[in-house]
């Protein structure tokens, strides 16, 4: 049995669920909408450039779950999912997961995007192994902060291994399939790296390293 890893956001749906995710926020008047969207914007734009600050990222993302419940969250996921995350889903996508169902792959999603909002949707795709940032819960109700190492750059690398020596799985035959240049400390370490509908830096690589290019849109 081989690892089937996919990314998330912009690979297996058509959009960037964290940062639709603060669009969604601003929709619902939870957060200041001007201030907030200025925010999401920028720290979007650092991601797509590879200067992300992670954790100054799930600051921000995180601020406004601190004192919420986890019904009330809830309640947030199940909006986010039907008006937000439908219609990014793809057709291809869940093709490209049945595929590799059928051949005896083990699915896994590993996101940088945290936990609220990718349980629902790894849960939509029918992938019961999701890597996300990991958020706090305590007594019933979100902190606002996040846990363990960031599953982004290098820390998805850093977090599949640890799940790996966990699960008795390794990289042998493993897939990657991702659409970020973000992704390349993982994608070089698979046998089987799929640049899929690549940003311009990861599909220049692509082609210099002969990795498959596809596209599910």
């Amino acid at each position: 049995m081989a690892l089937a890893i996919f990314d998330l956001d912009n690979t297996l749906i058509n959009g960037d669920s964290d940062h639709r995710w603060g669009e969604f926020l601003c929709a619902e008047g939870l957060v200041d909408p001007r201030s907030f969207r200025q925010e999401n914007d920028r720290f979007y734009q650092d991601y797509q450039a590879g200067k992300l600050d992670i954790q100054a990222y799930l600051q921000f993302a995180l601020r406004p779950l601190a004192g919420r419940t986890v019904v009330e969250v809830a309640e947030l996921q199940q909006k986010f999912m039907q008006d937000y995350v439908e219609p990014m889903l793809l057709p291809a996508a869940f093709s490209l997961l049945d595929k590799h169902r059928e051949q005896g792959d083990k699915l896994v999603i590993i996101t940088a995007s945290n936990t609220v909002i990718t349980k629902p949707i790894a849960k939509r795709l029918g992938v019961s192994t999701l890597m996300g940032c990991d958020v706090e819960i305590k007594e019933g109700k979100f902190t606002g902060a996040s846990v363990g190492i960031p599953s982004f750059r290098e820390g998805k690398v850093a977090r599949l291994t640890e799940w790996m020596s966990t699960n008795n799985y390794s990289l042998d035959g493993a897939w990657f399939y991702s659409d970020s240049h973000n992704d390349v400390p993982l994608l070089e370490r698979v046998d089987n790296p799929v640049a899929t509908d690549p940003d311009p830096q990861l599909a220049e690589l692509a082609r210099q390293r002969s990795w498959p290019i596809i596209s599910l849109r």
